[in-house]
């Protein structure tokens, strides 16, 4: 099998559990170096880098809270010490705290900004500081910015509405440097933060077209598109993979 990504670097954020450790996985599979950022899960990154080098792979865990604009500058440098390069940025790095609005603790909104929002700024403006033509930025963003089907909901669809703005005018900075900037938008996916026999998908269930939650690796393989070659003429786009939730 070609591996599409061979001689490529990527770097995940929150690469240590759920749809992160899938892209992590997914991205080595196809011969892609792959650095990933955790928090508060250094067990599992331990072992999603062990399951790469396993297969073959390379890997490395770098401890960074996405909220920390230092801590992210620090994780693209040192995955372009370790592996010469960085050609992929997946930012998925993200929490989903919220409640009713008037509930919401202002320092609850201050962290959710800084992970979700300034996270990604910063990921992306060093990433792109070193990134050569062919460069790939992913953001994950969310359905919910298109379609809110619950509520107490409103300070994470908020966080991820500003990064889909972010790359509608990023891929106009970053067009002209031959690096393309594309938002997958993930549905009902079955998470740690979102499982599927969790309260939610009572509420949003019904509404699957395809009658089901989606899984990590069907998100993963999204972004591994994006990533591909094959992706090289599509820019700016925003991919629902949502099950037709949002149809």
């Amino acid at each position: 099998m070609t591996l599409t990504l061979a001689g490529k670097t990527a770097l995940v954020t929150g690469g240590s559990r759920s749809i992160g450790a899938m892209i992590a996985k997914r991205l080595a599979a196809d011969g892609a170096a792959v650095a990933l950022t955790y928090s508060a899960s250094p067990e599992r990154a331990a072992e999603v880098v062990a399951e790469i080098e396993a297969e073959g792979g390379k890997a490395l865990a770098i401890a960074a809270d996405a909220g920390d604009p230092e801590a992210v500058r620090a994780a693209v440098t040192r995955t372009i010490e370790t592996f010469g390069s960085i050609d992929i940025l997946v930012n998925n790095a993200g929490l989903g705290l919220g409640g009713p609005i008037e509930e919401i603790p202002f320092e609850t909104y201050q962290r959710m900004i800084a992970v979700n929002v300034t996270g990604v700024f910063v990921a992306t403006q060093e990433a792109a500081r070193h990134m050569k033509p062919g460069g790939r930025i992913i953001q994950i963003g969310s359905s919910m910015t298109r379609y809110a089907g619950f509520p107490n909901a409103s300070l994470y669809t908020l966080t991820k509405g500003a990064i889909t703005g972010f790359n509608r005018s990023l891929v106009r900075d970053l067009g002209p440097k031959g690096i393309t900037v594309n938002t997958v938008h993930p549905g009902p996916t079955d998470t740690d933060m979102n499982p599927a026999d969790g309260p939610v998908a009572k509420i949003v269930g019904p509404g699957m077209a395809i009658g089901r939650y989606g899984q990590p690796s069907e998100i993963a393989n999204v972004v591994a598109f994006l990533a591909s070659p094959e992706a090289a003429f599509v820019t700016g786009a925003e991919i629902v993979a949502d099950g037709g939730l949002t149809a």
